[in-house]
Formats: C-alpha cells, structure tokens, sequence
C-alpha cells in the first residue's frame, strides 16, 4: 500500500463546485474524484471525463434479448409443441410473428435494463459488501467533495481553492491499493 497526499475541498452549493471544477482545470491540476449527493449536469464535461459508453452495451445487450425471444419462441410455440390458438396456423414462425411482437419487445428491454445495470455495477466496482469509498459522509446529504492530488503545491491549491468558494480545505493521506 503507497499513501499519497490529496486535498479535499467541500464546497456547500452544485454551482460553486462546477465553477470551481472549470477553475482548477484552467490552472493544470488534476482533480482525483467528485462526491456528490445528487447527479450535477455537465459535471462529467467539465472535468473532461470521456463519454460512456453504456448506450452501446445497452444496444448489444438488447439485441440479445431479440434473438433470445425468437429462438425460444421458435421452438417453443413452433417445434416442441405447435398449439391451434384461435385459428392460427402454427407452421412457421413467421405467420405466427405479428402474435410474438409482444414477447420480442419485452425480452429486448429486459435483457437491455438488466444487463445494463450489472455491467453499470462490475464497470463501477460495486459489488455486495464493498466498503464504501466515500470519504465524507456529510456528501450523501448536502456537501460536494472535491478530491485533488498534490505534488508538493498545497499552498497554491488550497489558495485557489479559497477563491473558488470552498468552505472547508483538508490535506489527507490517502492509501493507494494496488
């Protein structure tokens, strides 16, 4: 385990922070983490993280679904057990198709939302019994966290940082693991 020095600053209002995220980029110094309590807009651009890219998984996880959904239904309703439901033939699939639209658009949005979400929670290493890597517990309410790393420039930092609106400014050792 290497410790590390990093610079919390707690800012009390989204505003201030994204103001002061476009500040402390301005100047060149690489901000570690965000916590937040809510979602900001525009918080992702401004600290110029790269887009996601979870729509394409989403698509890919839905297409899975589609083909998942015609496959059972192929052989459940046309090869194991053809059933005479209302007249209908049961020959093939395809005069049987406008009668699966139903099952085909549920199974893609739920192969979709499902496997979305896991992917969203092994992509964010958020797994059951984790321990929580929030370092202040007042960001699940009310207070935004900014976590910066320092390179020996902690009075220039907590400098700018005090002009950009924080309220509190902490210098913490933070252990790293590897």
């Amino acid at each position: 385990m290497e410790t590390s020095k990093v610079i919390h600053a707690i800012y009390t209002d989204d505003d201030v922070l994204m103001n002061a995220v476009k500040k402390v980029k301005a100047e060149k110094h690489h901000i570690e983490e965000i916590y937040t309590p809510f979602p900001v807009h525009g918080l992702d651009k401004a600290m110029g993280l790269a887009p996601t890219r979870i729509a394409i998984a989403s698509f890919m996880y839905g297409c899975v679904g589609l083909i998942v959904a015609i496959v059972m239904m192929n052989y459940i309703m046309i090869e194991d057990w053809p059933q005479n439901i209302g007249g209908k033939p049961s020959f093939s699939y395809i005069e049987n198709m406008p009668a699966f639209v139903p099952i085909m658009f549920e199974l893609t949005v739920f192969f979709a939302a499902h496997l979305m979400v896991i992917t969203f929670y092994l992509r964010s290493r958020m797994w059951p019994f984790k321990k929580a890597e929030n370092p202040d517990v007042r960001t699940t309410d009310d207070h935004f966290l900014m976590e910066i790393a320092v390179h020996g420039n902690e009075k220039e930092l907590e400098s700018l940082l005090k002009e950009t609106g924080a309220v509190e400014i902490k210098l913490i050792e933070k252990e790293e693991a590897h």
